[in-house]
């Protein structure tokens, strides 16, 4: 029987797919490098940990709103007013399972069968399925590490048709590390607020930026106009390193999270409360194992970035934000995937093709991992590009 659901017909995460094989090759005894996965190797800081368990312990266990505690809902909003200069109320706020969760709900509460959604790529993996679920149609637009990854005016402009409902933007960049000037914010900006249309800003790691000269902007704080056409989503995965715990959030125009927060009670209930409680934690506590956590990211992504520009053959430009390093293998002459499974089968060390984000010259590796593993593994891809 044929399935006619656009849930129904969703390609798996190749991030994740990737991620399990080479842990199975571990499993099985291999010496397995992977530089695949999109989580901080650190642990959560002690105190979230302390929060979660001390809600435990009292009995935090009940459902909250669906659209999260109202304790967190205000730290949130008082986050977004403060540290992104993002106006926004408590009422606005909803709280995910997960970051994720935000951007689909984000997208599906906003758009359906017959509407249009810009996505520059290279794109995080799972924008596109997500605007496949709605019914709504994605429209690609390349980018070029010439021009930082970002969306040209020019190219927005071109891409716009009356059916246009969104534009996803996703800075710092999965998978590129790219982080978006605010000239080029203003510009898009201008252009959103002349043909009405919103803006999906994924922000998740914004507190991985490495250089002051490209800190991270929120392109909802760039006019009340802009404001209110912006879904700004964040999370705690990331900076915190709680991947696992899968809390998210986002701040929309009041109209829209209402809607958002229809669609969420419908589909998950709340986010998990004793989470909630160790989110909470992390929001209002302290910042220095979050500040530790990115000088070490700081200090590998200048490593990664030395390495990987020495191989003959591979165009690199600085990541400068995220842990990921983009780098374009082309002149091998082999597809992502192909450069991807031998380097695994030969080398051991896992990495992401290009395709996966729609950019098939090149290749993505994570340096959320050790200095030691970094070198061993940009070793490896040395002497496997070598030998091609």
């Amino acid at each position: 029987m044929n399935s006619n659901s656009f849930m129904g017909n969703l390609q798996p995460s190749v991030t994740l797919a990737i991620t399990s094989k080479a842990k199975a090759m571990k499993a099985a005894g291999e010496d397995i490098i992977s530089m695949s996965a999109g989580e901080p190797d650190f642990d959560t800081p002690q105190y979230i940990k302390d929060a979660a368990i001390e809600a435990l312990n009292r009995g935090e266990t009940k459902y909250t709103p669906a659209s999260g505690m109202p304790s967190l809902k205000k730290a949130i909003a008082e986050k977004f007013i403060k540290e992104n200069n993002v106006k926004t109320t408590p009422e606005q706020i909803i709280i995910a399972p997960g970051a994720k969760f935000s951007v689909f709900t984000g997208v599906a509460a906003l758009c359906g069968p017959g509407d249009e959604v810009i996505i520059p790529t290279p794109y995080w993996v799972s924008y596109p399925e997500m605007v496949t679920t709605t019914g709504a149609k994605s429209v690609m637009v390349k980018c070029t590490a010439e021009n930082n990854y970002e969306i040209t005016p020019e190219a927005l402009e071109n891409a716009i048709t009356e059916n246009t409902k969104l534009l996803i933007l996703n800075s710092p960049s999965n998978p590129t590390g790219a982080v978006y000037r605010k000239a080029s914010l203003e510009a898009i900006a201008q252009i959103a607020i002349k043909h009405n249309i919103m803006v999906l800003s994924d922000e998740i790691y914004e507190k991985l930026v490495y250089d002051d000269n490209a800190p991270h902007i929120s392109i909802a704080s760039l006019s009340d106009e802009i404001n209110n056409l912006t879904i700004t989503v964040n999370g705690l995965s990331k900076a915190y390193a709680m991947t696992g715990w899968r809390l998210g959030y986002l701040t929309a125009p009041l109209w829209l999270s209402k809607k958002i927060g229809a669609l969420q009670s419908h589909t998950t209930s709340n986010p998990t409360t004793f989470a909630q409680f160790g989110g909470l934690a992390a929001i209002e506590g302290d910042s220095q194992p979050v500040e530790d956590m990115r000088l070490a990211f700081a200090k590998r992504r200048e490593l990664i970035y030395k390495l990987v520009s020495n191989i003959p053959g591979v165009k690199t430009i600085e990541p400068k934000g995220a842990f990921y390093i983009f780098f374009d293998i082309s002149s091998y002459g082999l597809s992502s995937n192909d450069f991807c499974s031998q380097l695994l089968e030969k080398e051991k060390v896992a990495v992401i093709p290009g395709i996966a984000f729609a950019e098939d010259k090149c290749i993505r590796m994570s340096y959320a991992c050790s200095e030691d593993n970094i070198k061993e593994a940009v070793s490896r891809l040395e002497n496997f590009c070598k030998s091609l």
